[in-house]
């Protein structure tokens, strides 16, 4: 960890430290857009560096390491877990994951090594995906009126969060949907909006659309698709082992 710490000297983190975030055990996407909701009331940084990272695969079961609900050296398996990116101006990006034994932030190499390690020692259905999507359009697409955390009976899985259920408004959906068909490209912005198939849905959507963003179906709601392999030779220094 002593990278991590040299890293993290020359890095100001959004917030002073994990507990100061907004947090709900088991709403990690709730976790992210609130944090994504402090980044932008405070202006210490561009949204547009930032971005919500959805992993998941088309099984929904990911191994991930180093995370507090896990034992040891032992994996947890998710259906999917979410992540926030940094794409820092200096010679490190920065992840930001509120259920993980790691530094917080993560240097993004420490945080691929650690968390993901190698899909070579993985099963190949069970290797991962990530779904990037901008920050400040996570922050007005994204809805949850929490149903997938309910059994059958409509009894709470797990506590939900004590503030109101994020929406968003059609009107926002609509501004949203106009902004993917520009091409951000010259921006340097590489999971910014360029699907132009997205149509207006029904009301239910404003205020639940979760498996859009869970769907590693890339023709499928917002912001981009990546293979991990690819997202880490996007966005990290060092080369990762696939096969």
């Amino acid at each position: 960890m002593a990278e991590a710490a040299a890293a993290l000297a020359g890095y100001d983190p959004v917030v002073s430290s994990r507990s100061v975030c907004v947090y709900t055990s088991c709403y990690c996407e709730e976790n992210i857009w609130k944090l994504c909701e402090h980044i932008r009331s405070k202006n210490q940084y561009p949204l547009e560096e930032f971005y919500a990272v959805f992993i998941s695969n088309d099984r929904k079961m990911v191994p991930l390491w180093k995370q507090q609900a896990g034992c040891e050296d032992q994996p947890v398996i998710w259906d999917y877990h979410v992540i926030l990116l940094h794409v820092s101006n200096g010679d490190q990006n920065f992840i930001y994951d509120l259920d993980t034994v790691l530094p917080f932030p993560c240097p993004f190499g420490t945080y691929i090594e650690e968390a993901f390690k190698s899909d070579s020692i993985i099963n190949p259905e069970f290797r991962r995906k990530v779904r990037l999507v901008r920050a400040d359009m996570y922050l007005k697409t994204f809805a949850s009126d929490r149903s997938h955390m309910k059994d059958a009976s409509g009894k709470w899985l797990k506590s939900p969060p004590l503030y109101p259920c994020i929406e968003t408004a059609e009107q926002c959906f609509s501004t949203m949907a106009t902004l993917r068909c520009v091409d951000f490209s010259s921006q340097n912005s590489p999971a910014s909006p360029r699907n132009t198939n997205q149509k207006i849905p029904n009301s239910e959507y404003f205020k639940m659309n979760l498996d859009d963003f869970i769907s590693m179906n890339p023709d499928t709601g917002w912001g981009f698709v990546r293979k991990l392999s690819d997202f880490v030779q996007e966005f990290g220094s060092q080369n990762y082992e696939e096969e």
